[in-house]
Parts: C-alpha cells; sequence; structure tokens
C-alpha cells in the first residue's frame, strides 16, 4: 500500500526492519508504529511570556504474537542495534505472558487497500515561529481584558502546534502513512464585580491554521462568555428543562461513547451492553462516527490496525445501530471490527471513536431558549459523576438562569443529574449549531427535564 506522505516514507524501512527483527526471533505474526512529532507551544499571562516550548519526537511501537501469546513495548532509540535487540527482547517478552485465544492481527483481507486524502495536514503553515505564536496569544488575551473594564485579570493565552507523522505495518503485508496538523489558540480571562471574581475561556482548534479563528475574536467571545457570569447565584433545587450549549453538549456524547467502545463492553461495564436495535434516544437524535471526515480532528485514512476508517450510525433516529470496536474486542463480542482501533505508540490497540458527533437539528439556539418558561443554560460542567454501568449521571454545574424564554442572571454552585437513557430518550430540541472544534461535538441540545440540586 503506498502513501505520498514523505516523511512516513522514512519510516516505513525503519517499520520493515523491525517486522523482519521480530520474525527472525521467532514471532508469529507482529505489528508496529512509529509516529515523529513536532510541538510548538506558546503562552501568555498579561502580555508577558510564561512559555515558549519547542519539542520534537520519534518513537516506535513494536507488537508481537507467539501464538496466542503477546507483548507490547516501545522505544526512542531507532538505530540498527537497537532495533534488532529491541526486536528480540519483546518476543522473549510475549513467550513468557499468559496466551489468549482471540489475540491477534485482524483478518488479512479486511485490511485497508488504500489511503484517502483526507486533508489532514497544513504544508503551507507547519512551522509557526515562535514569535508569531506569541503575537496570537498577546492579541486574543489583548482583545479580552480591552473588552470591559471589569474584565482585569487572566489566567492567560496559549498557541499550540502540532505535526506529526504516523507509519504503520504488520506481517500481513500491510504498510502505509499518514502526516496530520493541527493547531489551537484559547484564552483564559478573568472578571471582577462587587468583590467576586469569574473567569470563562474560548479557543479555537483547527487542521489548517487558515480555518483558525481570529485571534481577536477569540478574546473577544472569552470576554463575553465571562462576563455573563458574573452575579452567579444559587437556584432552589427543582425539576426543569436543562439546555445544554454546544461544548458541554459534545460531554454527553463523551460518555456515549464510554458505553459503546469494545473494552467498556466485553467487561460488562456498558449500560449500552445488549442493547443493539433498542431504542436508547429520542426519535431525532442521530449520532454518527466518521473516521474520514475532510480536515477532521479525529480523522485518519486507516485505524491502528491497518483497517479502514469508515462512517458508522452509531444512534439511527434513537435507534442504537453500531458498537465501535477494535479487532480483538470485536472478537470478545462475536461481532465485526469497525475500524476504530486506536493506540499509544508504546501500548495496544482499544477501540475509540474518530469524529463523534451529533447531526444538527433545526432549531436555533435563540429558539430553543425561548421556548422554555423556568430552566437551566449550562455553560460549564464540574467534576465527574457517571456511572458507566448504570447510567446514573450527576454533575456540578454552572450556567445561565432561563424565565420566560430570556436568560435573567447567571448561576453556579448547583448540580444536575439524571440518567444518561433517560437523558438521551428525553432530548426535545437540537440546535442548528454543530461545529466541529474537536473530535466529539454536538450542537446545542435542550433535554425536557432533568433534577436541579441547588439551595
Amino acid at each position: 500500500m503506498s502513501t505520498t506522505a514523505a516523511r512516513a516514507d522514512e519510516l516505513r524501512s525503519v517499520l520493515q526492519e523491525t517486522l523482519d527483527h521480530a520474525s527472525a526471533a521467532g514471532a508469529t505474526a507482529a505489528d508496529v508504529v512509529a509516529a515523529e512529532s513536532l510541538a510548538l507551544s506558546a503562552s501568555v499571562r498579561l502580555g508577558e511570556v510564561e512559555k515558549l516550548t519547542d519539542a520534537r519526537e520519534k518513537r516506535l511501537g513494536l507488537r508481537v504474537f507467539v501464538g496466542g501469546r503477546s507483548a507490547i513495548a516501545g522505544t526512542s532509540d531507532l538505530s540498527k542495534r537497537s532495533l534488532r535487540r529491541f526486536a528480540v527482547e519483546t518476543v522473549e517478552l510475549a513467550r513468557v505472558t499468559a496466551a489468549d485465544p482471540l489475540n491477534g492481527l485482524p483478518d488479512r483481507g479486511a485490511l485497508a487497500t488504500e489511503a484517502p486524502d483526507l486533508d489532514l495536514y497544513d504544508t503551507g503553515a507547519t512551522i509557526v515561529a515562535p514569535d508569531d505564536a506569541l503575537q496570537d496569544a498577546r492579541t486574543a488575551e489583548a482583545a479580552a481584558l480591552e473588552a470591559d473594564p471589569r474584565l482585569d485579570n487572566s489566567e492567560g493565552a496559549e498557541f499550540s502546534q502540532n505535526a506529526s507523522t504516523i507509519a504503520y505495518a504488520s506481517t500481513l503485508g500491510f504498510d502505509g502513512g499518514y502526516r496530520r496538523s493541527s493547531f489551537h489558540l484559547g484564552v483564559q480571562p478573568v472578571a471582577t464585580a462587587d468583590g467576586a471574581m469569574q473567569r470563562d475561556y474560548w479557543y479555537a482548534r483547527a487542521r489548517h491554521r487558515t480555518d483558525l479563528e481570529d485571534a481577536r475574536s477569540i478574546g473577544q467571545r472569552a470576554a463575553a462568555r465571562t462576563l455573563r457570569r458574573l452575579g452567579a447565584r444559587k437556584v432552589k433545587t427543582q425539576e426543569a428543562p436543562v439546555v445544554f450549549e454546544p461544548e458541554v453538549a459534545a460531554s454527553l456524547l463523551g460518555h456515549l461513547a464510554g458505553a459503546v467502545t469494545g473494552q467498556s463492553l466485553y467487561r460488562g461495564t456498558s449500560f449500552l451492553l445488549g442493547r443493539l436495535g433498542e431504542t436508547i434516544a429520542a426519535s431525532g437524535v442521530t449520532v454518527v462516527d466518521d473516521g474520514r471526515l475532510q480536515r477532521g480532528h479525529g480523522s485518519r485514512p486507516f485505524d491502528a490496525e491497518g483497517l479502514p476508517t469508515r462512517r458508522n450510525v452509531v444512534v439511527e433516529n434513537g435507534h442504537l445501530r453500531s458498537y465501535l470496536l477494535d479487532t480483538y474486542s470485536a472478537r470478545r463480542l462475536e461481532l465485526q471490527p469497525t475500524g476504530n482501533a486506536a493506540r499509544a505508540v508504546d501500548g495496544g490497540p482499544s477501540s475509540s471513536p474518530t469524529n463523534l458527533y451529533l447531526e444538527a437539528g433545526q432549531h436555533s439556539p435563540d429558539d430553543i431558549i425561548g421556548s422554555i418558561d423556568r430552566g437551566l443554560l449550562v455553560t460549564e460542567l464540574i467534576g465527574f459523576g457517571v456511572n458507566q454501568v448504570t447510567g446514573d449521571y450527576s454533575r456540578g454545574a454552572a450556567g445561565l438562569w432561563i424565565e420566560h424564554g430570556e436568560v435573567t442572571h447567571a448561576v453556579e454552585e448547583i448540580t444536575i443529574a439524571g440518567n444518561l437513557l433517560d437523558m438521551f430518550r428525553d432530548i426535545e430540541m437540537i440546535g442548528n449549531d454543530l461545529t466541529f472544534r474537536g473530535s466529539i461535538a454536538a450542537p446545542t441540545v435542550k433535554i425536557g427535564r432533568m433534577t436541579i440540586a441547588g439551595s
């Protein structure tokens, strides 16, 4: 299998050499992944430089099988002598591990046979000068602080970028690679009024720098989000409609992802185990995992086992249609892998979402807020109080209170509670404001009723 990535080409001979050493040492099968990355991070606080880092790394991870026994190891020493010793030692380690008959590489016939160009790499702006990175961070912070005199402090602004090359090969004959880049800019201002301080943030993330939101716009958005939190107070404990802004609505999909990935299913720690085909959400809810979105934050042409990524409809009009599986979890569950294997360089594959999103609805955020007589708009979630076995949900929250279809004041020191299945089934409105700021995304979502615990 060919690849157009020049840096990946340079790594491929190293991968094949490592596989040859593993086979000569007695491995019955093996796969190897290598990643080379460049990362720059520049942060400022009140205009002064707080951090400037430039890191480069190259690592290789080898997984070997000796029958049903396996071992995984990683190294950053890619010299020829070291690779031979590394492969031999990894095979020796495999010989002393417990056998698992389900261990092994995927079926040869399931391997990807092409690597589509998903436009993940910005060739025009891969290396950003440190001065330019610092200037973007300063511009975002300055735009936030100059928006209002009550914005009198900052927790800083940061610009970061990463460019990486990933190559993968196995003894099944698979040999491929790709490049990807990412750019991030965020700022977190602090506002003070009547002796009380509030902070909030805004950020942008993109595969291509030209897609990154303007630095001043990021600062201005962060300022507005911070100012609206001034005067926050508790509300009385009650049951009421709850609206999740897109950034926090995405966290609901994160909990869903944890319940549909293979390892949680075969370990029996998922509230969605055995529910394929059942209704688990409202009829308008469709959730998709698409590993081949152009410029997607979670996109890749093939997964960590060489299987083609694809579009998986996880929930279709409220019905659970698919889990997200790597080869091992698929074998445990007696299902087929879905191209969702992911791995750290020196770790083993496990199932993970790629670009997981809730399809947009037809309602504007203003229409959703206007539909509520009395309720809560959640803008921040605090802590992690979710039981993945039962679906029970309880998290600290902050946000804005809604009265007669209008936002009236900020709210803090409250807890929202429910059950994830009930919450998904009680989704009444879905916004038209879907934007991909990460690999998990959702528009504004209205849930008909939840418990709000306050004073």
